[in-house]
């Protein structure tokens, strides 16, 4: 498994409709990156100047949405991963 250092997060990207309420199949191409995710691996935390760490607030099973065009794709065993910082986290949807 994939283990994140610092204040990163791993994430794997949850799948998006690919039809809208009306029905209408949307093509790859009209459908833009993942912005929603799964929490699976979580770093010890930022380390500041003075030598403290600042823990991440995340957990893992969290469901994120995070910047479009954040953080770092990745294959490992045949599944798609993003590595992102937590400062491109937006939210966690509860």
């Amino acid at each position: 498994m994939l283990k994140p250092l610092g204040d990163r997060v791993v994430i794997e990207p949850v799948k998006e409709a690919t039809t809208t309420k009306g029905g209408i199949v949307l093509p790859d191409s009209a459908q833009g990156k993942p912005v929603r995710g799964k929490v699976v691996a979580v770093g010890n935390g930022k380390l500041l100047d003075n030598g403290t760490r600042v823990p991440v607030d995340l957990k893992e099973g969290d469901i994120i949405i995070f910047a479009q065009y954040g953080g770092t794709n990745v294959e490992y065993d045949g599944t798609e991963y993003t590595i992102l910082n937590e400062r491109d986290v937006l939210a966690v949807v509860e």
